[in-house]
């Protein structure tokens, strides 16, 4: 990790008020104090790099606050936005359960704030606790269900305005706006990256965001997205 981060003291799981249902922190009292204990919170700068892919696997993460890239490169050094990792999400995990380097690069996308572990004391505590162990087996499959509709919405999409509304939505839906008359998305992602998460070229997201916005079915103003018009979107799907 870079020196953007810092560690927070005084910060305590038991009283913290952001967690939620289905987040893995969401632990029975006595789980709870030895997850708080084992742990240390960390806040993160944007573009601070949490773990590089190739690097041996130290610590999982878990993340309180803010949302981190994950990220994949070639021997060539073409990149590949593998998804957006958001609060409630576990990170580190697979490779430290099969002592494996990273397969991905994490790095933060705006201000973080994450509970640090050291891999094997995480491991211990989820073999010690079975909620724990639930929770994990939650985080992969949430992993697995993200690699899958990625791989939908290549495959299955036919027009890359297809593939761009698939992910507003899915984003929208990540953010519980979905249900709002006018959804709203915080997309801090430049259209290069875009382009890598839906396989195709920065000039092509570009075309693609520009008409969207012409048409009136979205508002872009910097990162922010409002969806204007919900059902032009679901129509491309």
């Amino acid at each position: 990790m870079s020196t953007s981060s810092v560690v927070v003291q005084g910060q305590n799981c038991m009283s913290c008020t952001l967690r939620k249902e289905g987040w893995f922190c969401d632990l029975s009292p006595q789980a709870m104090a030895e997850y708080d204990a084992i742990g240390a919170y960390i806040t993160l700068k944007e573009g601070t790099v949490l773990f590089a892919q190739g690097e041996s696997t130290r610590s999982v993460a878990v993340v309180c606050v803010g949302r981190i890239k994950l990220a994949c490169s070639s021997r060539e050094g073409k990149t590949l936005l593998v998804r957006i990792a958001k609060p409630g999400d576990v990170l580190g995990l697979s490779a430290a359960l099969s002592n494996t380097p990273h397969e991905v690069t994490a790095q933060a996308i705006e201000p973080v704030r994450i509970k640090m572990f050291a891999g094997s004391d995480f491991l211990r505590f989820i073999r010690h606790h079975g909620e724990g162990s639930m929770h994990a087996a939650e985080s992969l499959n949430g992993e697995y269900q993200s690699a899958l509709n990625d791989a939908c919405r290549l495959a299955l999409s036919s027009s890359v305005a297809g593939r761009v509304a698939n992910l507003l939505l899915e984003l929208a839906a990540e953010n519980e706006t979905a249900q709002n008359f006018r959804p709203e998305i915080h997309l801090p992602l430049t259209h290069e990256e875009v382009a890598s998460m839906l396989g195709s070229s920065r000039e092509s997201i570009t075309r693609v965001l520009s008409n969207f916005k012409r048409t009136g079915i979205v508002s872009i103003k910097a990162a922010k997205v409002t969806i204007l018009r919900k059902e032009a979107l679901e129509i491309l799907l």
